[in-house]
């Protein structure tokens, strides 16, 4: 079993789930999952967490997302992109002289840096008493959505030729970059749909280091799989580093809470995490200081591996 991450570019018309599915087949494992959905009609980074590294799932859907993204105003979508059903159309954008036209669409764009609350769209995977939305959208509902605080880091590569925009979003979780494309275009008074969105940067993993998965289909065959799968470890390197003195073995493998003194490092810091290893610099898990020791808090060992 293949132990790790991958860094996979996720291509046009497949869901996020295809991509589990497929590579559970490239690679002949079940145990697969990914950290973030894109929406089908999206590209770009989608990490994927393989057998012991899909503890790491959650950790790393919460980290922050950049995204380069086109949009078009003068019309709104029931999916609020261009693949959606045009709902409302509206006149172009009037037009001051040709050295200041885009100043009011780059401004407003740029308030849109910092926290703000969002409605996320009906055509989302989000649920509301149990049922996605995109659920109740294809049997007509519209339901009332409550907004949700994000946050906008950044926004920059900024390139207007009116009536498209393209633009690089940095963001936090649970930011629906299409429902931003829609909020700018109603702060203009006026309608704007996504017609293009790629996901460049997710959990540290970056566009021009992501596969295909024609690509890791040759790389099985090819015997070359293995290094492309990141280690575990590589995720928490920030992390400080301990080792597990042999002499404790016993209490390390069965997950047991660590005292200062089982470590080789002496000036461990107790107020970060800590990077656990043994003695034969094998990575067993994250561990955090309470109560005068540290306590497990992802252990990757296991007796079996």
């Amino acid at each position: 079993m293949y132990n790790g991450l991958l860094n996979i570019y996720k291509e046009k018309d497949f869901t996020s789930h295809d991509v589990v599915a497929k590579l559970r087949g490239i690679l002949r494992q079940k145990k697969i999952g990914h950290t973030g959905t894109l929406d089908p009609n999206a590209e770009g980074v989608l990490p994927v967490c393989l057998g012991k590294g899909t503890k790491l799932c959650d950790m790393l859907t919460g980290t922050k997302k950049q995204y380069k993204v086109s949009f078009v105003f003068e019309k709104e979508t029931d999916t609020e992109d261009i693949w959606g059903t045009v709902t409302k159309t509206h006149e172009p954008l009037k037009q001051d002289e040709p050295l200041k036209q885009d100043a009011p669409i780059k401004d407003t764009i740029l308030s849109f840096v910092g926290e703000y609350d969002q409605v996320p769209p009906m055509y989302s995977a989000k649920k509301i008493n149990g049922k996605k939305l995109y659920e109740l959208a294809r049997e007509g509902k519209i339901i009332e959505r409550k907004p949700e605080r994000i946050r906008i880091y950044d926004i920059s590569d900024i390139e207007i030729s009116y009536p498209e925009v393209t633009m690089t979003v940095t963001c936090s979780k649970g930011t629906y970059i299409r429902s931003l494309c829609r909020d700018i275009g109603h702060k203009l008074q006026n309608g704007a749909c996504m017609t293009k969105l790629v996901r460049t940067r997710s959990s540290g993993f970056q566009l021009e280091y992501a596969h295909t998965l024609s690509e890791i289909e040759e790389a099985v065959k090819t015997g070359k799989i293995e290094e492309w799968i990141i280690p575990i470890e590589k995720v928490f390197l920030k992390y400080q580093k301990g080792t597990v003195k042999k002499d404790y073995d016993k209490v390390l493998f069965n997950g047991n809470p660590l005292k200062k003194e089982m470590f080789y490092e002496i000036d461990l810091d107790t107020t970060k995490k800590l990077r656990v290893y043994d003695e034969s610099e094998q990575f067993i898990g994250i561990y955090y200081w309470k109560k005068n020791m540290f306590f497990p808090d992802k252990i990757f060992y296991d007796n079996n591996q």
